[in-house]
C-alpha cells in the first residue's frame, strides 16, 4: 500500500508546528490543532493531602500500617494495593533520592512547554517502595545521569495543584 502524501501547509500555523516540534514535519505527516476550550473539574479525593504537601513544600507517601515491611508508597496510595486496608501519611525523607533512569524529550506536553529539553526522570528514595517519576528542573551539561544524587524543588508560590508543583534539581 502506497503512503499518501499530505501537504501540512494547507494546515495553520505550519510556523508554530515547527517551532513545537523543533524541527521540519517530515513530508506524509499530519499535524493538527485540537483546541479544547472548557474546564475540567476532577477531584484528588484521599489524595488531596499529598498535593496539598506539594504546595507548603513537602512530600508525602503512603504507609500500611497492616503490612509495614514493604515501605512508603510515592506515589501516594489511599488504600493498600496488597492488604486494602487505609493507608496513613508520612512525610517522605528525600534526601538520598537519585537518579534511576531517565529520558531527555523535547516535547513533554502541556505545563512543560518552556522548559526544552526536559529530562524525565524516575527516581530511586530509600524508605519508598516505589519509582516515583518526576522531571529535572535545573541541569547542566551531561546532566542528569543514572545515580545522579538529586533533591526536590517545590513551587510554593503560584502552586498549581498538580504534579507540577514539584521537580528535582541537583544536589552538587
Amino acid at each position: 500500500m502506497e503512503r499518501q502524501k499530505v501537504d501540512i501547509s494547507k494546515f495553520k500555523k505550519v510556523e508554530l508546528i515547527k517551532k513545537l516540534f523543533r524541527e521540519d514535519v517530515p513530508e506524509g505527516v499530519i499535524v493538527r490543532p485540537n483546541p479544547k476550550d472548557y474546564n475540567h473539574y476532577h477531584s484528588y479525593g484521599g489524595l488531596s493531602p499529598f498535593f496539598e504537601g506539594l504546595t507548603k513544600g513537602k512530600l508525602l507517601g503512603t504507609e500500611c500500617q497492616n503490612c509495614r515491611n514493604t515501605g512508603l508508597w510515592l506515589p501516594p496510595r489511599v488504600d493498600c494495593p496488597d492488604c486494602w486496608e487505609k493507608t496513613e501519611w508520612r512525610d517522605v525523607d528525600t534526601k538520598d533520592a537519585k537518579v534511576y533512569t531517565y529520558s531527555v524529550t523535547n516535547y513533554p506536553g502541556a505545563g512543560f512547554k518552556a522548559t526544552v529539553p526536559c529530562p524525565l526522570i524516575s527516581l530511586e528514595i530509600p524508605g519508598v517502595c516505589t519509582k516515583f517519576m518526576s522531571y529535572l528542573s535545573e541541569f547542566g551539561e551531561g546532566e542528569p545521569y543514572i545515580g545522579m544524587p538529586v533533591k526536590p524543588k517545590f513551587r510554593i508560590r503560584k502552586p498549581t495543584y498538580t504534579i507540577l508543583d514539584i521537580s528535582w534539581v541537583p544536589t552538587s
